[in-house]
């Protein structure tokens, strides 16, 4: 069956024998917002959920929730833990011309996270990941 979320009407595929029989509420991989799904493929937003929890007690919302925001914010923290994490000297990598080389692994195991994170769509249709490469890891050179 098709399901599409109800915020950002991203669309997925879901095998309706893996749903429970009551329904079960599910995250959208592209905008992170929850919403329950029931075996018949019918779909219902928790806004209404939220906004009747939100009335009873107001909790303060840490951080954004806009997708771009999360996703800007994830992508420079996890380029930023390369650089802290590292045995290796980024600067020299960086006049070497090396950075690509050096840090391979750790570019890729950070990439890794960032698709879990934000999702595999979302990460490569945008410039988040590479841009937080070149603006930390590369030192403002257009390196990646």
């Amino acid at each position: 069956m098709n399901v599409t979320c109800p915020y950002c009407q991203a669309l997925y595929r879901v095998d309706p024998e893996r749903v429970p029989r009551g329904g079960v509420r599910t995250r959208c991989g592209r905008c992170q917002k929850i919403f329950d799904l029931a075996r018949d493929g019918a779909v219902r937003a928790l806004e209404a959920a939220v906004a009747a929890t939100a009335t009873k007690k107001a909790r303060p919302v840490f951080g954004a929730q806009d997708p771009d925001t999360r996703a800007l914010r994830i992508a420079r923290a996890l380029v930023s833990d390369i650089i802290a994490y590292s045995d290796q000297d980024v600067d020299a990598s960086r006049s070497a011309g090396r950075l690509r080389a050096d840090f391979r692994a750790d570019i890729l195991k950070s990439w890794e996270e960032y698709v879990e994170q934000v999702g595999e769509d979302f990460a490569k249709g945008t410039p988040f990941f590479r841009d937080a490469l070149n603006d930390i890891l590369a030192r403002g050179e257009a390196v990646f």
